[in-house]
């Protein structure tokens, strides 16, 4: 099998980009024929087109990118397979990834979102994203690394940290999680909050936001917002320097940092929604905060982005769930339970690293991507 993987390459720190790189490692590491190339790269994805003649190529992205990863292959005869998340409305993208033999999608819960716009859901199956399990590993707490962190970050040994990381906070369920630090924070022992963002002109705005409502519930002293650039390199110590992962996000196709801090034996507070269904088992490698909220729409606006003229309005015959928010009173009594209970958050800890070498190492899905393209495609 030859195979092509197009995604940010050479990578970023983005999730998508390191989504594609790792599968690309681990089909390099099974001794597949394999290349990666920019997905925006015509010129150079011609060039691997004509003299390596790959068998697929994997594109990872989500349906706007259907140009670059879809069409783009179909030009010169190669086949296309889609490694795609929810981002929004499907839109006029349906007739084309309907027509392909097979779809790669990061969660049971993206599936369900590119059936309800319209896909049959016949030629999709399920990839997890891969996580480097030899990276992401447990670290003694009084590791010079691990301690630069929390020291660099102003959080004592003995204090409890909290850790949210994304391109914004408040996506991650960062406010909700706030609130429910103000309900535990007159009984609760030691904390401070750290939230990690992507600085970026688009979040600017929210990271005001939530830093108001930080000081609105009083608890602005406990929290940190830090919005340097970081590299892939750094976040297996950030994540070993806190003591429970916390992002029990508003939307999460997959929830790769979240596995990634399982990897490292943190605990994890998320939401009982969309990819962390898949990813994490509530009770035991997490807590899972139960459905307060669905923000639900009846239109929506498209663009290019789609394939329409800018400004085309879409309007649908039955709402669509774009957002949720987790119970704030569920949030609150794990948090407090973890917090107070040091064994009960390496016992879960260690259930949550046992679990990720086990079902999203990205070897493991390296070898369930050669299983699904031999099965489906019948290439070997």
């Amino acid at each position: 099998m030859k195979v092509l993987v197009m995604y940010d390459y050479p990578p970023s720190p983005g999730g998508l980009a390191t989504q594609g790189d790792l599968l690309y490692r681990g089909l390099k590491e099974m001794g597949v024929e394999v290349h990666a190339v920019n997905f925006e790269s015509a010129q150079e994805k011609e060039w691997y087109y004509r003299w390596f003649e790959p068998d697929v190529v994997v594109g990872v992205g989500y349906w706007g990118h259907t140009p670059h990863l879809v069409l783009h292959p179909q030009r010169y005869g190669v086949q296309p397979i889609p490694w795609l998340v929810a981002d929004g409305y499907l839109a006029n993208y349906v007739e084309i990834l309907e027509a392909l033999p097979l779809i790669l999608v990061t969660s049971n819960w993206v599936k369900k979102v590119y059936m309800r716009d319209g896909l049959s859901g016949n030629n999709i199956e399920v990839l997890p994203v891969g996580v480097d399990t030899d990276s992401f590993v447990p670290r003694d707490k009084n590791d010079p690394k691990v301690m630069s962190v929390r020291e660099a970050l102003g959080i004592a040994q003995d204090q409890i940290m909290i850790l949210t990381v994304g391109g914004d906070a408040a996506s991650k369920g960062a406010q909700e999680v706030m609130q429910a630090m103000a309900i535990n924070d007159p009984k609760a022992p030691d904390w401070k909050y750290v939230c990690k963002v992507w600085p970026q002109p688009r979040t600017e705005q929210q990271n005001l936001a939530d830093l108001q409502l930080a000081t609105d519930l009083g608890i602005e002293k406990n929290v940190v917002y830090t919005t340097s650039r970081i590299s892939r390199n750094f976040m297996p110590y950030l994540l070993a320097a806190c003591d429970i992962y916390a992002a029990p996000s508003r939307l999460e196709g997959f929830g790769m940092i979240q596995v990634e801090a399982n990897a490292c034996e943190k605990p994890v507070i998320g939401i009982k929604a969309m990819g962390m269904l898949d990813t994490l088992v509530h009770g035991k490698t997490a807590f899972l905060a139960s459905v307060a909220q669905e923000v639900r729409m009846k239109e929506t606006i498209v663009g290019d982005e789609s394939g329409y003229e800018r400004g085309h309005r879409v309007a649908f015959k039955r709402p669509r769930t774009v957002d949720y928010r987790a119970s704030v009173h569920e949030i609150a009594n794990y948090l407090m339970d973890l917090m107070t209970d040091a064994n009960l958050r390496e016992k879960m800890g260690k259930e949550g690293r046992k679990r990720v070498v086990e079902n999203f190492d990205y070897r493991v899905i390296a070898k369930k991507f050669v299983d699904i393209v031999s099965a489906r495609l019948d290439i070997s």
